[in-house]
């Protein structure tokens, strides 16, 4: 049988008119379809991770944008120095760096958040598939070279930036501490007042002096007061030095060093700086797809000053 030119236009407003019905039905029954995401897939309230590995040598000081991290993890490379990788979500300046390579140890810190944007400035050829194969999206330059530049106020390698407006990366206003369920809330009971404390590393060295005035541990590296580019003293609302083992990777670096691989999944002993005060506690962390949790002598979660976090992984014995 053959449908007529005039029966065709019909039958396809028919069955327009019954998706439109259907459509409304569903709405109506409470079957609301999800707001449409900020970016990139994420919706409204969520933490969306921005990480940054940053160079922490003496030609790659002062850094910038490392006081709007809302985590700072410090971790020991090869021989003996160390780098930093900045956590943004709630606030994302417009230019962060220097900025400088990845490393294994970042790929398994990335995995308590849900699918971060890495940046870096390269890797180890060996290293490459697994930043590949992690579940984050990788950036180097070589991906997004409109969003990276070279500062001519320093040499190479020191002087790789990132643009995040570029990639593009926008602020959530939701902070990444919280997004692994660390809390910010009133200290807790006891505690043990200290003014400072010390962290060396083979070729770096970290120390935490507590500030009365501003209530913030300003921090000093290898015994200068650490700047930002902007010249305000970097400082942390809260400490970690999280007592962790460092052992040798599958990966050399270009001058035939291992590079060393801190583990960051199993449990055991950290110290919590806040307030003035020091608090022996312990982080346990099930497997690469958890996030860490830090407990107080009396089984309680640890709660957090507001503001910076700093993170330390020391490798055990380091800490002074």
């Amino acid at each position: 049988m053959h449908t007529s030119a005039t029966t065709k236009p019909a039958v396809t407003s028919i069955a327009a008119l019954v998706l439109l019905i259907a459509t409304l039905s569903g709405c109506q029954a409470g079957g609301e379809t999800a707001p449409p995401p900020d970016r990139a897939g994420t919706s409204a309230g969520q933490a969306d991770i921005l990480a940054v590995k940053i160079d922490n040598v003496a030609p790659a000081r002062p850094p910038t944008g490392l006081e709007k991290a809302d985590l700072v993890y410090v971790e020991r490379v090869e021989a003996g120095l160390s780098r930093i990788l900045a956590v943004y979500s709630s606030d994302v300046p417009p230019v962060i760096g220097p900025v400088r390579s990845a490393r294994e140890t970042d790929l398994e810190l990335l995995r308590q958040f849900d699918r971060p944007t890495l940046a870096y400035s390269g890797a180890q050829s060996a290293l490459r598939p697994s930043i590949e194969a992690a579940p984050l999206d990788a950036l180097p330059p070589s991906k997004a070279p409109n969003a990276y530049f070279r500062s001519k106020d320093r040499p190479a390698p020191h002087n790789l930036y990132l643009r995040p407006e570029n990639i593009p990366h926008e602020s959530t206003q939701v902070n990444a501490a919280e997004d692994l369920g660390l809390r910010f809330a009133p200290a807790p009971g006891g505690g043990t007042p200290v003014s400072e404390r010390t962290v060396s590393y083979p070729s770096a060295r970290f120390t935490f002096t507590w500030s009365p005035e501003q209530k913030k541990w300003l921090v000093t590296m290898d015994g200068q007061a650490s700047r930002t580019a902007s010249g305000d003293r970097l400082s942390a609302a809260t400490v970690l030095l999280q007592d962790v083992t460092l052992g040798p990777s599958r990966f050399r670096d270009k001058w035939g060093n291992t590079s060393p691989f801190t583990e960051t999944v199993g449990s055991g002993s950290a110290l919590a700086l806040r307030d003035g005060k020091a608090y022996d506690v312990t982080w346990e962390r099930d497997s690469a797809a958890s996030a860490t949790e830090f407990t107080t002598e009396d089984g309680r979660p640890m709660t957090f000053a507001r503001g910076q976090v700093w993170i330390v992984l020391v490798p055990t014995g380091t800490a002074g």
